[in-house]
């Protein structure tokens, strides 16, 4: 139902765009969002978007440097993530939540994408 694409390996201060490919359902029905984890850390929320396409959601850590969006016509989410920092490497995936926003627990996850970010 999610498939994320799009990480790699990235310079401090570089730019990455990762893609999250939804079934037409999901897009219709859920709000979605970006979550990270990193090794030996807690599970971070970083954005969101809502089921209207109206509101956005950031973790202050990215405020300013993410942005999420939606393209309902190629089922697609994207999370631009700009100027990159060591700290934003993690796991990154693709969640759907079954409300409005991306409150509470998600009803589906991709099999996420690595990002570094390293000299």
């Amino acid at each position: 139902q999610l498939v994320e694409s799009g990480g790699g390996l990235v310079q401090p201060g570089g730019s990455l765009r990762l893609s999250c490919a939804a079934s037409e359902f999901i897009l219709r029905l859920y709000a979605v969002g970006w979550f990270r984890q990193a090794p030996g850390k807690e599970r971070e929320k970083v954005s969101c978007i809502s089921k209207t396409d109206i509101g956005t959601e950031y973790v202050d850590s990215v405020k300013g440097r993410f942005t999420i969006s939606r393209d309902n016509v190629k089922n697609m989410v994207y999370l631009q993530m700009n100027s990159l920092k060591p700290e934003d490497t993690a796991v990154y995936y693709c969640t759907a939540y079954p409300g409005v926003s991306c409150a509470g627990l998600y009803e589906y996850r991709g099999q996420g994408t690595l990002v570094t970010v390293s000299s």
